[in-house]
C-alpha cells in the first residue's frame, strides 16, 4: 500500500501543471465538468506529428471531483517538451445537461492547457485544421513544459517591490510592438517591438515623466497567416503565457524571463506596469470557429450559451462582437480568472489590470444586468494577492444596450477605477467649440461626481476616473484635430496631413496642447496614448486593430518635427505632479470657484464657450484658469485678487506657452486668444 497516494495519482490543486522541485516531478491538473475521458499526451522536441507517450487517466485514481490529474517524476519524461490533452464526454448527472447543443467535444482535437505557461506553435500550425470536426494532430498548437520550469525558476528581481503611486500617477497607454517597431525608434534592430526594446525607452519614459505604462494585451494571441489580423492583440488564447513575438529569444521560455526583467526595469524607474486584460472572450470565436481549448473541454462551463431555442444553429452568446462570450458567472471560470491574475501579480510582478469590456463580469445569457448577483467582484476583492492592486474597467461591452454599460456607480466593482468616456468626449466637443458644454466641462473637471456622487452613501473618489481625450480605440491625439468623422474630431479646417496650410497646423497643434492642458488640470487619473506627446499619427485610420505596419508603429521623426509639442507635455505632466493639489483623493469642494469670463458666475448659455475658475491648491498656493473655447479673442476679467502669475498660454509658440512663475504677471484683465488656455499661479500670503 503507497504511503502516499498524491505522489503516485496527482492532485487536484493548482490547475494546470507545476513543478515540484524536491521530488523533481511534474503535476497535471485539468478541469472539465463533464469530460467523460481524458488522455494527456506528451511530445517530444523533434516530434510533434506522433505524441512520444499517450497516457489515459484513469477516473479511479487520477480523478477528484470535476479535475483530471496524475504526477510524472521528470526522469520518467527525460525528452519531453511538450504536452496536450484530448476530451471525451459528455458525462453529466441529468439528461438535460447532456444536450450535445451545450457540448462541443471532440476527441479528435488535440488542446490546449488553458493554464499552460508557454504554447508553442509548430511549422505545421493551422487554425484552419482547428475548425469543423476533423482532426488537428500535427497541425495543433501545443502547451510547454519547459515553461512550467522558467516560471518555477528562481528569478533576480533585485529586491523589486511593487509600485504604487498616488497623486503623481499619470497612465501612458502603450502597444509593445507599436512603441519601438519603427526603424527611427533609436532601438537596435534585435529588440524592436519587444518588451526589451521597452527597456531600452526606459529613459525616455523617465524624462517624460509618466509613472505608469498600461500594456495593450499581453496574453499569448493566436498567430494568423495574415500577420495584420490580429494586431493589438485583444483575441486571448494563452491567458497564463507572455506574448512569445514580443521577446527577443521569439520563444515561450525566453518571454517569460524578458517580460520579468522588463518589469523589474521599469519598476527601478519609478513605473508602474499595468496590463490591459481581456477575459471576455477567446480567440476560439463561435461555432464557426476553432476549437483550441475551452471548447473541447467543457464548452458549457467556460461560454455563455444561448437557451433560446430559436437559435439552435449557434449556441453562443456574443456580447462582446467577436463570437464568444467567457461564461463570468460560471465557479469554474471565476477560480480561472482569480488564478491568472495571481500568476501576473505573484509570478510577473505587475501592478494592476485593465479589464477590456469589464461589464461581461455581470452578464449572464441573457440581456439583463446581473451586477447585484456577480460574485467575481468579492473574489477579486477578498483575495489577499489582488486586493491591493489596481484594477480599472472599460464599463461597457459591445453591446451597445444599458446592461452593458455600468459606468460609475453603475459598475459593480466600487473600488475599481473606470475608463470614463463623459470626460473623453465632453471635453471634445467643448475644446471643438461645440455649444452649450460649459456645465458639462466644468463636471468633468472636477472629477465627475455626477458619475462617481460623493454623496455620504456613495462616497466615490475622482481618482476612480481614468480622464483620457483619446485611448488606443479611435482617433489619436493628433488625428483627432486633422481628420473629421463623426461629432467628436474637427480637422481644423483642412483634412488630413499633407500640404497643411501653415495656420491650420498652427491651430491643430494649439488644439492638442488645449486638450492635453485640460487632462492634465481635472481632478482624477489622467491616461494618454503612447505618441500623443509627440503627435503621431495613424493617418486618420481610428480603428486600426489589424495594422502591423507604419500605421501603428510610432513615428519617432515626429518627436524632432514636434518637439516645441513635446516640450510643452514633458512641462504639463510636471506641473501635475508638482502642484498637488490638482488630483486629490477627494474632490474640490469649496476650494473651487467657478466664473464667467467677466462676471461672477458663469455663463451657461446655449452660445457659451468661456468660463475661469480659480482653485485652492494649498494654504498657500492658488490657481487661476482661463478658457476660451470660442474662436475668437476674448477679453477676460480676473475675479480674483492677484498678484497672479502667467504660467501656461496654449495660443502662445513653444518657449513663450509655458514660463517659469514670475515671468508674465498678470493684470486685473487678460486677453485670451481664440480656443485657448490660460494656466495662472500665485502665492496665498
Amino acid at each position: 500500500m503507497e504511503d502516499n497516494w498524491f505522489d503516485i495519482d496527482g492532485i487536484a490543486v493548482p490547475l494546470g501543471v507545476t513543478y515540484d522541485s524536491l521530488q523533481q516531478s511534474y503535476n497535471f491538473a485539468l478541469y472539465s465538468n463533464h469530460a467523460a475521458k481524458v488522455t494527456l499526451l506528451l511530445y517530444g522536441a523533434n516530434q510533434v506529428q506522433v505524441p512520444d507517450r499517450v497516457i489515459q487517466l484513469d477516473p479511479l485514481r487520477n480523478k477528484s471531483q470535476r479535475v483530471w490529474h496524475c504526477r510524472l517524476l521528470e526522469t520518467d519524461i527525460p525528452t519531453i517538451v511538450y504536452y496536450a490533452f484530448q476530451v471525451e464526454g459528455a458525462l453529466a448527472a441529468n439528461a438535460a445537461d447532456q444536450d450535445p447543443y451545450f457540448h462541443a467535444f471532440n476527441p479528435n482535437k488535440i488542446l490546449l492547457d488553458p493554464y499552460a505557461k508557454g504554447i508553442y506553435f509548430p511549422p505545421t500550425f493551422s487554425r484552419q485544421a482547428a475548425l469543423g470536426k476533423g482532426s488537428n494532430a500535427g497541425q495543433a498548437a501545443l502547451s510547454c513544459l519547459r515553461s512550467v520550469k522558467e516560471v518555477a525558476k528562481p528569478f533576480d528581481w533585485q529586491g523589486d517591490q511593487p509600485i504604487r503611486h498616488t497623486t503623481d500617477l499619470i497612465i501612458y497607454e502603450m502597444h509593445v510592438r507599436g512603441f519601438t517597431h519603427r526603424s527611427n525608434s533609436a532601438v537596435s534592430l534585435s529588440n524592436r517591438g519587444t518588451y526589451t526594446g521597452i527597456i531600452d525607452k526606459i529613459p525616455y519614459l523617465v524624462d517624460l515623466g509618466i509613472t505608469a505604462v498600461e500594456l495593450m494585451p499581453v496574453f499569448q494571441f493566436e498567430p494568423s497567416e495574415n500577420s495584420n489580423a490580429n494586431f493589438w492583440g485583444y483575441n486571448p488564447l494563452g491567458f497564463f503565457a507572455p506574448h512569445q513575438f514580443y521577446s527577443v529569444g521569439l520563444a515561450p521560455e525566453s518571454s517569460i524571463m524578458e517580460f520579468k526583467t522588463m518589469v523589474r526595469e521599469l519598476h527601478k524607474a519609478g513605473i508602474e506596469v499595468i496590463l490591459d486584460v481581456v477575459f471576455n472572450h477567446s480567440a476560439e470565436g463561435d461555432i464557426q470557429g476553432p476549437t483550441y481549448h475551452f471548447k473541447g473541454i467543457d464548452n458549457s462551463t467556460y461560454y455563455l450559451l444561448n437557451t433560446d431555442p430559436r437559435t439552435p444553429a449557434n449556441p453562443y452568446v456574443n456580447f462582446t462582437g467577436v463570437g464568444n462570450t467567457l461564461r463570468t458567472n460560471h465557479p469554474a471560470t471565476q477560480r480561472f480568472i482569480v488564478d491568472a491574475l495571481r500568476f501576473w501579480v505573484k509570478e510577473m510582478h505587475v501592478d494592476g489590470f485593465r479589464f477590456d469590456l469589464a461589464p461581461i463580469f455581470a452578464r449572464f445569457d441573457d440581456n439583463a444586468d446581473h451586477s447585484a448577483e456577480t460574485p467575481i467582484f468579492a473574489l477579486f476583492a477578498s483575495d489577499p494577492v489582488l486586493a491591493n492592486v489596481r484594477l480599472i474597467a472599460e464599463p461597457w461591452d459591445a453591446t451597445g444596450k444599458s446592461a452593458g454599460y455600468l459606468l460609475g456607480k453603475n459598475y459593480p466593482g466600487l473600488s475599481w477605477r473606470q475608463w470614463n468616456d463623459k470626460f473623453r468626449n465632453d471635453i471634445r466637443r467643448y475644446i471643438k467649440s461645440d455649444a452649450g458644454l460649459v456645465g458639462a466641462a466644468m463636471l468633468r473637471l472636477y472629477g465627475s461626481n455626477d458619475v462617481f456622487p460623493d454623496d455620504t452613501y456613495n462616497a466615490y473618489h475622482p481618482y476612480q476616473s481614468i480622464n483620457h481625450i483619446n485611448c488606443h480605440d479611435g482617433f489619436n491625439l493628433y488625428d483627432l484635430v486633422a481628420y473629421s468623422d463623426n461629432n467628436t474630431s474637427w480637422n481644423c479646417g483642412f483634412e488630413g496631413d499633407v500640404n497643411v496650410p501653415v495656420e491650420v497646423m498652427q491651430l491643430r497643434e494649439r488644439q492638442a496642447k488645449n486638450f492635453f492642458t485640460l487632462l492634465m488640470l481635472a481632478n482624477g487619473t489622467p491616461m494618454f496614448v503612447a505618441g500623443d506627446e509627440f503627435l503621431n499619427t495613424q493617418g486618420g485610420n481610428g480603428n486600426p486593430y489589424n495594422q502591423d505596419n507604419e500605421t501603428t508603429w510610432l513615428d519617432w521623426d515626429r518627436l524632432t518635427q514636434f518637439n516645441g509639442f513635446h516640450g510643452f507635455v514633458k512641462k504639463a505632466i510636471k506641473f501635475r505632479k508638482e502642484q498637488t493639489g490638482l488630483g486629490r483623493g477627494r474632490f474640490w469642494q469649496d476650494d473651487v470657484t467657478w466664473y464667467g469670463a467677466n462676471q461672477r458666475n458663469p455663463d451657461f448659455g446655449a452660445s457659451a464657450r468661456s468660463f475661469a475658475y480659480s482653485l485652492k491648491l494649498s494654504p498657500n498656493r492658488a490657481l487661476y484658469v482661463m478658457i476660451n473655447a470660442y474662436w475668437e479673442a476674448q477679453q477676460f476679467s480676473i475675479q480674483e485678487a492677484g498678484p497672479w502669475s502667467r504660467i501656461i498660454n496654449t495660443y502662445l509658440a513653444a518657449g513663450d506657452d509655458f514660463v517659469d512663475e514670475g515671468v508674465d504677471p498678470v493684470n486685473a484683465t487678460y486677453l485670451v486668444g481664440a480656443r485657448s488656455v490660460i494656466v495662472c499661479l500665485k502665492d496665498i500670503g
